[in-house]
């Protein structure tokens, strides 16, 4: 790379950081975590248990934030070092690596600094279930499946499969899983929604084109600082043996449990854990999470009426195609962004179509604050 190219693209990620730098308050931010830490010093801090797990949650995402803008500037120190060796006449052979590392970098506290939601620190529970189509879709829903999963495990994030009901001739017919790590609710809550597959079909022997979808709703995983009152009586409870996923050996007791909150019909199953009472408390998490967001979304409605978007991005829509034949290509219809390289997407490679769904949903909340 040319010295300028290297300087036009390091005053490009400059400005970009600059920008970033204002959308974060970064000053404010640092006099906010100051004042938390403060409060945490005190002799009572502790006294209201739940109050307190708020305060250090609330401070480790600013810290996290904090520290992350601080370790972008580093790195731009340590780029402009290398400029000034060369036009000293030396050598500074890892700048090129440098600015590689500074992009990479600038990308993930981009999607940080668009994490602004009060939930997006916690963990996310994704629930996957194909649309019509029987084997077709089942096989899709995997796909998801397996995409989603890889996608954690490229994040370093922990995966508990909770639920998984195979599909009988291909794929499934629907799993849950429990995906915990910094800000996966706040990444991954951009999946929610219908997901559409164009391609030949494995299973037909004429080898015609087919379209499938599977829906894909995700929950915050809710902690002790969020309260959600469900009476005893709303509650129906069975339990059955478990199937377990792909040959697994499973309990042959009936430790799998299915919980069934009566008022608003959700229905929730864990099969994970050899004890039935550790399934119970996981679908319990589970249908709160899911009660929750219910919560959430009705809150939304009001904001979403007065920015007067597309009925098309509501949750249950959908959100977004993956391509296969006659071209290959995953388009996202919030966004309009594009990835022609659709197995990298199915591999995995995610990230692009939540940035930039964050930067939208960013954009929005900002709308809705200037309407307010």
């Amino acid at each position: 790379m040319e010295l300028h190219e290297i300087k036009a693209k390091r005053a490009s990620i400059d400005s970009k950081i600059t920008e970033l730098r204002d959308m974060l308050h970064i000053d404010r931010l640092k006099k906010d975590i100051e004042s938390i830490e403060k409060e945490t010093y005190k002799n009572d801090f502790w006294d209201n248990h739940v109050q307190a797990q708020k305060t250090i949650r609330r401070l480790k995402t600013l810290k996290t934030k904090y520290n992350a803008y601080m370790e972008l500037e580093d790195k731009l120190e340590n780029i402009d070092l290398g400029l000034e060796l060369i036009e000293m006449g030396e050598d500074a052979p890892s700048l090129e690596e440098d600015l590689t590392g500074l992009e990479k970098t600038l990308e993930s506290f981009e999607t940080m600094v668009y994490l602004s939601d009060k939930n997006d620190d916690l963990n996310a529970i994704i629930e996957i279930h194909p649309g019509a189509g029987g084997t077709e879709s089942h096989d899709w829903a995997e796909m998801l499946y397996r995409m989603y999963y890889r996608y954690a495990e490229s994040k370093g994030f922990t995966v508990v499969v909770n639920d998984y009901l195979s599909g009988g001739e291909a794929g499934i017919k629907s799993a849950t899983l429990s995906i915990s790590g910094t800000n996966a609710f706040g990444l991954l809550k951009a999946e929610r929604g219908v997901h559409r597959l164009v391609r030949i079909s494995p299973f037909d022997a004429s080898g015609r084109r087919h379209t499938s979808f599977a829906s894909v709703n995700v929950v915050p995983e809710v902690d002790e600082t969020i309260e959600i009152d469900i009476k005893d009586n709303e509650l129906k409870i069975d339990t059955f043996r478990s199937s377990g996923a792909g040959g697994q050996s499973v309990n042959t007791t009936d430790s799998a449990v299915r919980i069934t909150h009566l008022p608003s019909k959700m229905v929730v199953s864990c099969q994970n854990e050899r004890s039935q009472i550790k399934n119970r408390e996981q679908a319990m998490k589970i249908l709160k999470g899911k009660l929750y967001q219910r919560e959430l979304e009705k809150q939304q409605e009001a904001l979403s009426e007065q920015r007067n978007t597309d009925t098309s991005n509501a949750f249950g829509s959908q959100i977004r195609s993956y391509v296969l034949h006659p071209y290959t290509m995953v388009k996202d219809h919030r966004t309009n962004e594009e990835m022609g390289n659709a197995q990298k997407v199915l591999d995995g490679d995610i990230d692009p179509f939540i940035r930039a769904y964050l930067r939208m949903h960013a954009k929005e909340a900002s709308s809705d604050e200037s309407i307010s």
